[in-house]
């Protein structure tokens, strides 16, 4: 039997892992887009983007196989505050400073992990969470309208939400993560379904609704979960560090919201911080392995 590692790098199934965690990355970068143009609210937005990733989701499962452990409830939750936060912040603030605060999950995810696990944080996770906080207070030192103050905050809360489904899911030790998606784009269309506005049926309205649920949020995360055992650590890193960089860049484009420059400052602080910590600990984690299949 082929070890884990070796998997890794079997070329015809490493190029089609890299492939779908492009095709991954790009369908994710769409969402500050398409969040923009509706014109509806964003729990409008959440419940019917969720509700249609909901079934994208079960088609491909066919047959999910909770456990209702107390990790997959927390899984469940957190990826519910995930989604309907995100959407909120990027239509209070601007798409790049909501993808960008809330891409300061692995931070919280570290720091959290040292308060509730007492896992100790190692040199390069601490310069990390220095020079992430001081990329993050660029955000804040801007002057903007209260309405995208308070949009920053929450989509500070969205980072910190994503960190809590990382720490749930890994809690759960790779058993019936999918289903923890799946239920939480349940509950995410539960939650939102009494707030939800009537739309006119127009064609705009639902190609941009279809493409958040089935795109953007369904078919992207069967592409990752797929890809994510076929790629290196490094790869799955790097690669999906695509979408903070492309989000602001179709913004930009087809909705003529260009950050400011102390976001796009911000923003490279951020992500090349967190780009640099992965790296790092991919190669870490390459070392270790190599070193165990050697002995």
């Amino acid at each position: 039997m082929k070890s884990a590692i070796q998997q890794i790098f079997i070329p015809q199934l490493h190029r089609k892992g890299v492939a779908a965690l492009i095709i991954t990355a790009f369908l994710w970068s769409t969402g500050g887009l398409l969040i923009k143009i509706l014109p509806l609210s964003p729990l409008t937005i959440s419940g019917t983007r969720s509700a249609i990733a909901a079934v994208v989701i079960l088609l491909w499962v066919r047959h999910p196989k909770p456990t209702w452990s107390a990790a997959q409830w927390g899984s469940i939750v957190s990826y519910c505050l995930t989604v309907l936060l995100f959407v909120v912040a990027t239509k209070m603030t601007t798409a790049a400073n909501a993808i960008f605060l809330q891409y300061t999950a692995p931070i919280w995810v570290a720091l959290f992990s040292a308060v509730i696990t007492k896992e100790r944080l190692t040199r390069i996770d601490v310069i990390t969470v220095i020079v992430v906080m001081a990329g993050m207070s660029v955000f804040f030192i801007e002057r903007v309208s209260m309405g995208n103050m308070v949009g920053n905050l929450i989509a500070v809360g969205s980072g910190v939400a994503f960190a809590c489904v990382a720490l749930c899911m890994r809690a759960q030790h790779g058993k019936s993560t999918v289903e923890s998606i799946l239920l939480g784009n349940v509950l995410t269309a539960i939650v939102c379904l009494p707030f939800l506005d009537p739309f006119p049926i127009r064609t705009d309205i639902i190609v941009g609704i279809l493409s958040l649920g089935m795109l953007q949020l369904g078919i992207s995360y069967i592409l990752y979960s797929w890809a994510i055992a076929h790629v290196t650590a490094i790869e799955a890193v790097l690669i999906t560090t695509l979408e903070p960089l492309l989000n602001p860049v179709w913004v930009a484009l087809f909705y003529s919201e260009v950050p400011s420059s102390s976001a796009i400052v911000g923003g490279i602080i951020v992500i090349t911080a967190l780009a640099t910590r992965n790296f790092v600990h991919a190669q870490s984690l390459r070392r270790i392995a190599s070193r165990t299949a050697h002995q």
